[in-house]
């Protein structure tokens, strides 16, 4: 009897210290999540390699490879307006960006929700995270507010370590602004300086190194200073590649040139089109867009305006390249020092690719042209380089998109429609189920913020943070779907609306309810589309489902009420509009 005691005991004794050996080993291992959110600024949907661009990108193939892209992911047509979506998880509107701080509707103005900078109605996730005692760093753009615009600068929403600039974009080489001041008397015959910030102090920008080399350098710092606190980080890398000034480093441009000077617009637009449904990212029914009459023919240009035009996008296909780089950078680092494996990482484009183009009458600003010609170099040998100023303008912008239509500012498929990738944590071991897979399911940029939280295992607060009332968010997690344990991110009854420069549109399923007024080239009617079948939205089908139309219809409108959605005259010219 006495052994048998004593056997008991020794059994007890031994899973005791096997189940505190395995909770000491548990507390090493579980450490809190790491968060990697990258974002490329106005990269379109057929940009990418691994949307069957002809651009290599390895280190987005990495990223492809270990997590899911996602095909039918919806922006909005512009940067700032995206990028309030992606930190709060509300509706533009309701947080002050009803408005695009370059172009403002007249009567719009002073008006609540188009302030034209985040507003302090909202929370920003990054300040939840600070609260949990995370690192909190951004690098690159901000756009959200800060000095002239209005608003508060990042340090003020939740980051603890900041760099770069509070503007919607800069020269790639040095510390001068991309546009004029055009309040300044004597504008068109000088340069403007930029104002960098490191830490919310003044930085004197170095001449001479490539804004991604400076803005991963400097992310890379941060990170390994959270690592040696033992502090867990979220890292918003807000690289300026591909915005325009169109600069990238000599040794990556000239590899590009001849494939475009074969190409052309139309060339371009079409292998891409062939490309996207080739790799399953659009339907196999998908029609080719509808011809655009913003658009120039390649034939009609001379041959020195085809080389001069190839080398153009030929740099900024560099751009995107030296963009895959320095994400393999931060990627083998993170690799080496053993937090991969505990890093969620999404990538995410703010828009598509950028259509404005000074010379042109309806899309364009002559003085903004005349700007360029008075101060920078426009010749052949200086295109990427810092003494340069060149855009992509709309016929590259509508070729680049593949399939789509339309490019940045506009609601069609091609300003809207983006790359987005999510990688769980630990899929980059390979032991990630659904490493590789595409996917079609709805999904809003409202709901990529949720799906941090839900990973990183912080509640949101609803409509109240710290005894103030706050706008509660209307993205939905997608980590159910990621984790499979779900078919969907939204279902039909999870509808969301958008509007900007009195264009608007509702998206309920695969269905896209959108009405584009004359001032920006729609004809001002709302028209209904299945854009996983028809991306390209030449197939309208009001007439075949009235019902779903009507439903949609009364969707927005009591949207736009309960929002007060300033209504727009149908002639006014958002582009006309950013030089006033």
């Amino acid at each position: 009897m006495k052994q048998i005691i004593y056997t008991m005991i020794a059994l007890f004794l031994l899973v005791s210290c096997n189940q505190s050996e395995k909770k000491e080993n548990t507390a090493q291992t579980e450490k809190p999540l790491n968060v990697l959110l990258l974002v490329g600024d106005d990269i379109a949907f057929g940009d990418l390699g691994i949307y069957g661009s002809e651009i290599k990108t390895p280190n987005f193939d990495r990223l492809a490879d270990a997590g899911i892209r996602f095909s039918n992911f919806h922006a909005s047509p512009v940067c700032s307006v995206t990028r309030s979506m992606l930190l709060t998880g509300c509706n533009n509107i309701e947080i002050g960006l009803g408005s695009f701080d370059y172009s403002f509707y007249p009567d719009s103005k002073g008006k609540p929700g188009y302030e034209g900078y985040l507003t302090d109605n909202a929370v920003a996730i990054t300040q939840l995270f600070k609260d949990e005692g995370y690192e909190v760093c951004k690098v690159g753009k901000w756009h959200l507010g800060g000095e002239a615009a209005g608003g508060r600068g990042p340090l003020e929403w939740g980051f603890t370590k900041e760099f770069g600039i509070l503007s919607g974009g800069s020269n790639h080489w040095n510390n001068l602004r991309m546009t004029p001041d055009f309040s300044d008397p004597d504008y068109m015959n000088k340069k403007f300086e930029e104002h960098w910030t490191l830490n919310g102090e003044k930085y004197e920008r170095p001449e001479g190194i490539y804004s991604g080399e400076l803005y991963t350098n400097q992310m890379l710092e941060f990170i390994k200073a959270a690592q040696s606190q033992d502090k867990p980080w979220f890292s918003y890398m807000a690289f300026t590649t591909a915005h325009f000034p169109i600069q990238a480093p000599p040794e990556l441009i000239e590899k590009h040139y001849q494939f475009y000077l074969d190409k052309g617009y139309e060339g371009l637009k079409q292998f891409r089109y062939e490309r996207l449904k080739m790799n399953g990212l659009i339907s196999e029914m998908a029609d080719p867009s509808p011809e655009n009459d913003l658009v120039k023919k390649w034939a009609e240009l001379s041959q020195e305006e085809k080389e001069y035009q190839a080398k153009v996008f030929a740099t900024y296909a560099a751009e995107i390249e030296d963009q895959d780089n320095r994400i393999g950078q931060v990627l083998d680092y993170l690799k080496e020092s053993g937090q991969l494996d505990n890093t969620l990482i999404v990538y995410v484009s703010d828009n598509g690719p950028e259509g404005m183009e000074a010379e042109n009458p309806k899309t364009g600003n002559q003085d903004f042209g005349k700007w360029i010609a008075n101060n920078y170099d426009t010749s052949f040998e200086a295109i990427g380089t810092a003494n340069s100023s060149n855009y992509i303008g709309t016929s590259w912008a509508n070729a680049a998109t593949g399939g789509l239509s339309w490019w940045k500012w506009f609601i069609g498929e091609g300003g809207v429609r983006v790359p987005m990738v999510i990688v769980p944590p630990g899929a980059m071991n390979n032991k990630y189920e659904r490493a590789g897979e595409i996917s079609n399911v709805v999904m809003s940029v409202k709901d990529i913020p949720m799906t941090i939280l839900d990973y990183a295992g912080i509640a949101h607060p609803g409509a109240k943070y710290n005894g103030k009332d706050v706008v509660a968010p209307t993205g939905i997690s997608a980590r159910s779907f990621l984790d499979g344990n779900t078919d969907h991110v939204r279902t039909d009854a999870d509808w969301y609306a958008f509007e900007l420069f009195g264009n608007g549109y509702l998206m309920k399923g695969n269905y896209k309810l959108m009405k584009v007024r004359k001032g920006m080239f729609g004809d001002g009617e709302w028209h209904l589309y299945n854009v996983v079948e028809d991306p390209s939205e030449s197939i309208p089908l009001e007439e075949d489902f009235p019902d779903m139309y009507n439903e949609m219809l009364v969707l927005y409108n009591a949207y736009a009420a309960k929002h007060q959605l300033v209504e727009v005259a149908e002639d006014w010219n958002a582009f006309k509009a950013a030089s006033e």
